[in-house]
């Protein structure tokens, strides 16, 4: 397998041949949590770096199951809700398939989701522990500067926002954003009222998630 990934590697290429526009999804899971949550964000997250990041995202994100072959077709995944989820056998094998082969999954705790997803992940990938990445990490020092991790959007535990990843043979697969509710601030402004600067921070660091995803090389 490619460094890049063959995932990667298609969408890079259809973008410098300016073939089509590139879709990124949300993954619909089974377990009852809401994978449907936050229904404005990557909408959102998609105008928004196509504007500042020149970027060439399909405006409508696209739900993919955990379980579907078109898993694949997607160079970005993102993940949220508050409750349950259960991956089965199948679909932690396709899942790992998917990040294996130049995907990448972003998780993003909307409250509640902490507990299932860890274990979750386990079945996908045993041999692998989430890992907090530092301050340091290119994530956080794409085209925006984070030089304290994720922002912090709504407050919860008054715990600190963190980012944690799973890091297979020195790739980044999985970018868990925790405590930091990233999804809320990419909403539209007028769900949850939050300050234009916090949304703009919010926005800004799923901009240089995009763009770590789309760019990393190992």
């Amino acid at each position: 397998m490619a460094k890049l990934g063959v995932i990667l590697s298609i969408c890079l290429m259809l973008t410098l041949e300016g073939m089509a526009q590139i879709k990124i999804a949300q993954l619909k899971y089974n377990g009852g949590g809401d994978w449907y949550a936050n229904k404005t964000a990557l909408p959102n997250l998609i105008e928004f770096c196509n504007r500042n990041l020149r970027t060439s995202l399909d405006p409508n994100p696209e739900t993919v199951e955990v379980s579907s072959r078109d898993i694949f077709l997607y160079p970005y995944i993102y993940m949220t809700g508050h409750g349950n989820v259960v991956f089965s056998n199948q679909e932690a094998e396709n899942l790992r398939n998917y990040l294996l082969s130049g995907g990448f999954l972003h998780i993003d705790d909307n409250y509640g989701l902490d507990q299932f997803v860890r274990l979750e992940m386990k079945k996908v990938f045993p041999e692998l522990e989430f890992v907090e990445l530092p301050f340091d990490h290119p994530i956080y020092h794409q085209k925006y500067k984070f030089n304290e991790g994720p922002p912090k959007v709504h407050e919860h535990d008054n715990k600190p926002s963190q980012g944690f990843g799973l890091i297979y043979e020195g790739r980044l697969v999985c970018y868990y954003s925790f405590e930091s509710d990233l999804g809320n601030g990419w909403e539209d402004q007028s769900i949850y009222n939050d300050p234009e600067s916090v949304r703009q921070a919010a926005l800004q660091m799923g901009a240089n998630i995009i763009s770590y995803a789309f760019t990393q090389s190992n």
